[in-house]
Order: C-alpha cells, then structure tokens, then sequence
C-alpha cells in the first residue's frame, strides 16, 4: 500500500473533465473506434435494437450496428440500443434474461473486433496465428472450454495455449513463487504460486471489486449529505459509474484522520447537456477501507449465476480437449449426437464437485488465510514476503 505520509497532498484545484456521449453515427471514413485501447478481455457490449436490415435514407445519418468498450457504457439513455456484460463477478453472465448462447455471441463479437479493427489481424490471416488466452482464476473449467471454442472455431486460430492470470503475471515479473493479489472491478482474488505452480487450496475468490468502491464513494456521501441533489445510479447508468471512478481514483485514499477534497460532480440527465456541481467530498478514505471491511460496501445487488454451471473445480490445466470440426456443419455445432452434430454449449458434462471459495472476509484476511493454507512454514515464510498486485480500477471489455 506504500507509506501513509509518501502520499501527495490532495489537489482541490484539479481540473475535472465532462465525460463525452458517444457518438452514436457511422464515421462518413471507414476508421477504427477512437476507443480501442480501452478494451480489456470483453466486458462491455452494445448492439442497436430494432431490425438490422431496416432501410433508411440515405441522407440521414446511419446509426451503428455494435459499439463495444467504454464507448458503449457512454451512449445516451435517448438512443435506441441495449447494453450487454457478457461477463458479470467474474464469471460468464448466464441468466433467465441473457441466455449462454448470446453471451457466447457477445463474447466472439467483442473480440472479433479487437482483432479486425484494433489489431488489424482480418479474419482470412488468422489461420497463420496461434493464441494465447489467459484466463482469470475465477473461471471455471466450463466456462474455459467455451472461451477456447470462440478462440479456435469462431475466430479461426490454428491453436491456442491457456494461462492462468496468476501464472502470467508472475512469470511477466520474473518470479516464481509469490502470493498473486488480483482486485478487479467485480471480483478478487488470491492466489499462491509455488515455483511456477498454483497451489489451488490457497485460492480464495472475494466478490466485490473496484466498481463496489465506487459505489460505496456514492452513498458516503449521500449519508454525510455532500452528495449535490442530482439523480446519480451507477447501476442503470453505466456513464455515471465511470464519473463515479474518475473520482475514486483521483480523491480516494486510505489515510488517517479526515480525508476531504473539493470536486466537480458532473450529472448525466436524459434529453439535458451535462451539468457541474462543485462540492465538498468527505470521508474519502471510508469506501477504499471497504476492501478490508466489506461490509462498509453497498450490499450485491447482481444475483450470483447458476451455481449448476461453475461448479467444475478441476485443474484446468491438467485436461486437454479436442474440438472436432466437420466441413458440412455449421460455425456453431460440433461433431456427434443422433442427428449428427449438436451445439457446442450442450456437449459439456456438468460436474458435480466442490465449488471454488466465494468468501466475504475482508482483503487482508483472505491474503493470510491463503497464504496459511500453502502448508509448510519456510513457503508461507516465502510468500509473506513476495506479493503481486494487480489492479483494475474498473473492467472495460
């Protein structure tokens, strides 16, 4: 966490920038999204509603068919699209209303266009690629085999090699064992490597994540009623949940005594410019506390998945898998079953095991709980004394 007294001193005069709609209309010039580095793993969806082959006039500007990325989660609530999350705390976002098929869908479309227009890899050269996929380690084995079909089926590499994030990250700094710390903006999680191998009892996955602190940012405020009277929602306006960690990352610090700043709140009103509130912000070192004491945090309010589809404990990195194709069936099936080939998504047997820890202990308790659980005194020595963090300060994909 670094020293309390290294901190800078908290600037009031900081400027704050309005966050720009998204322009909705096709570019009159075929370029790439202003937005492409802002992408991370394929979080964020949006599609237009409506038909998609419906004609217009030609002299009237286009609407376009997907914006993907932060672009997407800046589209005003006046235009006529509907925002998807393919991914939701970490695992695939399945539910009665966002069927796994179409969240399969949005994950090969939001990644198909990293490759097409940020990467510039087209669809015809991707036979001469192989990929990586590295996967969090809250995935479960299920969830992996899907992802690893879009990666070979859909997208057409020739082969693809799977990593833990945990691994990758260790490795990318040039160690071996360590104690992986990864906060991301929906979930946490823990994770102890042992010369370049996880130790899966020391896993530990923790459901709140940076957005939860943003959200918490929000109601210290509304209790301590510095919040401007402005209709602020970081769950059905995803353009405020960006404002809302814009001011996370600048004004939030863990600090002793009172930790006040003076920030511009912007509020996002439909059929309305935006508008600045200048405002005194107080008790800004509560939500990041919130890591160590969760219950500081706002209460879920996302329904956790079914529990039938990540309950696969297996190491997924023992397995291998094999995804026959046949040249008379479709992008979207696989070999076998009584007519011959059936979809991908029913092939899949579901187990029956232990289902990975979702505690709600605080971060600090669940880095020495892991850790503990790595067995032998001279490893927990060596990992209380080789952390990695990683931080997301809010998931953009």
């Amino acid at each position: 966490m670094g020293r309390v007294d290294a901190f800078p001193p908290q600037s009031n005069n900081k400027k704050e920038t309005v966050i720009p709609w998204t322009n909705v209309f096709e570019k009159s010039t075929s370029s790439s999204s202003e937005e492409g580095n802002s992408l991370k793993s394929g979080e964020f969806s949006i599609e237009k509603e409506g038909n998609a082959n419906e004609e217009t006039n030609l002299t009237e500007p286009k609407y376009r068919e997907h914006i993907f990325g932060e672009e997407a989660l800046r589209i005003s609530p006046a235009e006529p699209y509907c925002l998807r999350r393919p991914i939701r705390r970490g695992h695939f976002n399945i539910s009665l209303h966002y069927p796994m098929q179409q969240v399969i869908e949005d994950m090969h479309a939001i990644w198909d266009w990293v490759l097409t227009e940020i990467l510039r890899i087209p669809r015809n050269q991707r036979h001469t690629y192989s990929a990586v996929l590295v996967v969090p380690e809250t995935f479960d084995n299920r969830e992996i085999k899907e992802l690893l079909s879009i990666v070979l089926r859909d997208l057409c590499f020739t082969t693809a090699v799977i990593h833990q994030e945990g691994l990758a990250a260790v490795f990318g700094n040039g160690l071996s064992t360590a104690c992986v710390v990864n906060i991301g903006a929906q979930s946490t999680s823990v994770m102890c490597i042992e010369d370049g191998v996880t130790l899966p009892t020391t896993q530990i996955t923790l459901r709140y994540g940076g957005e939860d602190i943003s959200r918490c940012l929000l109601w210290t405020q509304r209790h301590h009623q510095t919040w401007p009277p402005i209709r602020t929602d970081g769950l059905t306006k995803p353009i405020d949940l960006l404002m809302l960690n814009r001011l996370k990352e600048s004004h939030c610090h863990i600090r002793e005594g009172e930790v006040e700043a003076v920030a511009i709140v912007h509020s996002y009103e439909e059929g309305a410019p935006p508008g600045s509130h200048k405002t005194r912000l107080t008790a800004l070192n509560v939500p990041p506390m919130g890591l160590f004491y969760p219950m500081l945090l706002v209460p879920d309010v996302y329904p956790p998945p079914p529990r039938s589809w990540f309950s696969d404990s297996e190491d997924m990195l023992e397995e291998t898998w094999d995804f026959p194709r046949r040249p008379d069936m479709s992008d979207g099936y696989l070999a076998g079953g009584a007519s011959g080939f059936y979809p991908m998504w029913e092939n899949y047997p579901i187990f029956q095991s232990k289902p990975k820890k979702q505690d709600t202990i605080g971060l600090a308790d669940a880095i020495a709980k892991s850790i503990l659980s790595a067995g032998r005194i001279d490893l927990q020595r060596k990992l209380f004394c080789s952390m990695q963090l990683g931080i997301a300060c809010h998931s953009v994909s």
